[in-house]
This record gives C-alpha cells, sequence and structure tokens, in this order.
C-alpha cells in the first residue's frame, strides 16, 4: 500500500485537508497523518468539533462515504521527532502540507526540522521526493515570498490554495474538491474530482 504523508498547519482552510486525506483514503492509500497544535484548532473552527483529530475518522467516513475503508491512517504526534516519517528509510512516497502556514513555510524553507511536519518535509527534500506545500495567506510577504522561492529551489511543489471557477463550482465542497484533485495530480495520482480542462465552459 503507498503511503503518503499529511500535514495539515493553523493556516485557514481545513476542508481543503480533510478532502485531500478523504481522497487519498478512497485511493488506498496508507495516510500518515501529523496535525500542529494550530492545525488542531483549525480543524475545530474551521469544520466544529466532529473534526477534532480525536474523531476526525468517523467525520470523514461522515462526509465522504465508505469509499475512505480502501485506504487506512496513522496519526503522529508532531512532538515526535522519533516517528516513522522522520527518517528517509522510511518507505513514504510523498508528502503534502495542506494548508500551510507562513511559520511552516518557514521552518521548511530553512530546513529548522523543530517539530515532525518540519522534519518529514526535510527528509522528502535530501530523498529527492515529492513535497507539497499549500499555502494559504493573502496579502503575502516579501519575506514569505522568498521562502516560496526557497522551498521551490529545494525541490518542493508551491500549490497556494487558488481554487478555479472554470467548472462552475456551486458549493465550497466543489472548491475544496478542486484544491484535492491539485494536490493528488501533484502527487502523482488520477482523479475525477474535477473535469478537465476541456477548452469549453459547460453550461
Amino acid at each position: 500500500m503507498k503511503a503518503i504523508a499529511v500535514a495539515i498547519t493553523g493556516a485557514s482552510g481545513a476542508i481543503y485537508a480533510t478532502r485531500t486525506v478523504a481522497a487519498l483514503l478512497a485511493k488506498g492509500v496508507h495516510v500518515e497523518l501529523v496535525v500542529s497544535d494550530f492545525g488542531r484548532r483549525l480543524l475545530r473552527d474551521e469544520l466544529g468539533e466532529s473534526a477534532s483529530v480525536d474523531g476526525l475518522k468517523a467525520f470523514l467516513a461522515g462526509k465522504y462515504g465508505e469509499d475512505l475503508a480502501a485506504g487506512s491512517l496513522t496519526l503522529h504526534n508532531n512532538r515526535d521527532l522519533g516517528a516513522t516519517i522522520a527518517s528517509g528509510s522510511h518507505g513514504c512516497s510523498g508528502m503534502v502540507i495542506v494548508p500551510c502556514s507562513m511559520k511552516t513555510l518557514a521552518g521548511v524553507a530553512h530546513g529548522l526540522s523543530r517539530n515532525l511536519i518540519e522534519r518529514a518535509a526535510d527528509v522528502m527534500l535530501k530523498e529527492r521526493r515529492t513535497l507539497v506545500l499549500v499555502p494559504r495567506e493573502t496579502p503575502m510577504s516579501l519575506p514569505q515570498l522568498k521562502n516560496m522561492v526557497l522551498c521551490a529551489e529545494a525541490g518542493a511543489m508551491i500549490l497556494p490554495a487558488m481554487p478555479a471557477f472554470y467548472q462552475l463550482p456551486k458549493t465550497l465542497d466543489d472548491l475544496a474538491d478542486f484544491m484535492a484533485g491539485k494536490i493528488l495530480s501533484s502527487l502523482g495520482f488520477e482523479h475525477e474530482l474535477y473535469p478537465q480542462w476541456t477548452g469549453q465552459v459547460e453550461r
């Protein structure tokens, strides 16, 4: 079973994170999940108490259905720098930080490895594996922009939380589907979370 690390930090966009985790599970992926302290608060603040980390599996199953049983999920403590995904010898083929706070972005850009999220991201870069960062901030300061450049130069993909509208979204879930689809594509997965652009807008 393919393993992908997913980190949730304290930038706005919890719905992008949960939709991505659900889509990966439905693909039969083993998700290695890490949630920062502010990421834990983000889930509750934006999605309600039922989306708390402890109840996340039930929340995802209730919202996205039984297809999620195709995959599996391991929850790691962000303070555990001895976790499996902190080592390059662990067979985790890619990682996404969604949403990615500016604090986490800075930590990845400068290789600080202060916690498991930053260390796991550093492992992805040093092992030349796929690392996708989904920043959600506006406007952006010059230090933030420079940190994105540093991450891109190190090999990360910068995938800002900028959903498109050519697919004529009608709900917030449609926008979350688009972002999760972009993330899955970046991690090498085919999906049907949004229609491919055909050059024509369907009406």
